[in-house]
């Protein structure tokens, strides 16, 4: 009985060793490289990194990669020089809206400091308003005292007139 299990752990060893070689022989053979046969690679580039091959055709695959490497830079390059220019004015922004605040400070600075002046004149223009009341009313009392002298002055004269006139 030992032996009939010896004989099938042997048996089964095979069957497994042989359906991995049956795996191995059934892989697509149009992955294989052209010369190498199969390899882990999924390319189906006719390339070989060891072999000699046409120059003009490595010159123009690095040319292709250094422009494909540039453009990639420079699309990764551009969002960036956007947030540098937006930083900039952004800076910018926040500078003019400083100076502005500054600016309307002082003229809210000013604007008080002409009200208070405007508030210590207002006595003083109610002043001339007073004085200017007075004025106009003796203005009109002057008047009425040069009517009055004129008036009294034609009476002084008719009573002269009237004696120098009366023999």
């Amino acid at each position: 009985m030992a032996s009939n299990e010896s004989a099938d752990t042997h048996n089964n060893k095979n069957n497994q060793q042989s359906k991995e070689q049956q795996h191995l022989t059934q892989h697509n053979v149009l992955l294989d490289s052209p010369i190498r046969g199969p390899t882990l690679s999924t390319s189906t580039s006719s390339f070989e990194a060891l072999d000699p091959h046409d120059p003009n055709l490595s010159k123009l695959a690095t040319k292709m990669f250094r422009k494909t490497e540039e453009y990639i830079s420079n699309e990764l390059n551009a969002p960036i020089e956007d947030y540098k220019l937006l930083e900039d004015m952004n800076k910018v922004t926040a500078a003019k809206y400083s100076d502005m605040r500054q600016i309307a400070e002082n003229l809210s600075i000013s604007t008080i400091d002409l009200s208070n002046k405007f508030q210590a004149l207002v006595p003083l223009m109610q002043q001339i308003d007073e004085i200017s009341d007075t004025v106009d009313k003796l203005e009109a009392a002057a008047y009425k005292l040069d009517a009055y002298s004129i008036a009294l002055e034609n009476r002084v004269k008719s009573v002269l007139q009237r004696k120098t006139s009366m023999p």
